[in-house]
């Protein structure tokens, strides 16, 4: 199924939307230099995070997944194995699971998360969470369908 369109807003509906990663590339990936530049920071941090082989869920959001031509950054929520440990990976790869070293060497908000310890009752809700707008509005998000994204 095609992602949504965008409402008046220029976000997706409210919503966590599933789409594979060449979805996301397809519909948002392209445009100003700016964007493309976050678009090669997203596939990278992916393809760190993939390579870990404890990534459950890779989920999107913020303006990157919007009609804004030039996204800052990227935000994105890893959800990582409960055996999942930062200390087995590499040097660039534990880098992803350090929020303010993320943020200036990958240009993107990076959180994370194990299912053992969600700050929320399950971690649907905690990604749910992450819909709400700083106005408090909410707007759809998007989850990688990891099996589909290779």
């Amino acid at each position: 199924m095609p992602l949504p369109e965008f409402d008046e807003q220029g976000d997706l509906p409210v919503g966590v939307h599933q789409a594979t990663l060449d979805e996301v590339l397809t519909r948002f990936g392209h445009g100003t230099s700016q964007r493309q530049l976050v678009t090669a920071q997203l596939v990278r941090i992916y393809e760190l995070a993939r390579a870990t082989g404890k990534l459950l869920r890779f989920v999107i959001f913020g303006s990157y997944v919007t009609v804004k031509p030039a996204p800052n950054d990227i935000d994105i929520i890893l959800v990582m194995r409960d055996d999942f440990e930062v200390a087995e990976c590499d040097a660039q790869t534990q880098l992803l699971f350090d929020h303010l070293r993320a943020q200036q060497l990958f240009g993107a908000s990076v959180f994370s998360v194990r299912p053992s310890t969600a700050l929320l009752a399950t971690v649907d809700e905690f990604i749910s969470y992450w819909q709400i707008k700083r106005d408090q509005s909410k707007r759809g998000i998007i989850e990688v369908r990891l099996e589909e994204a290779e």
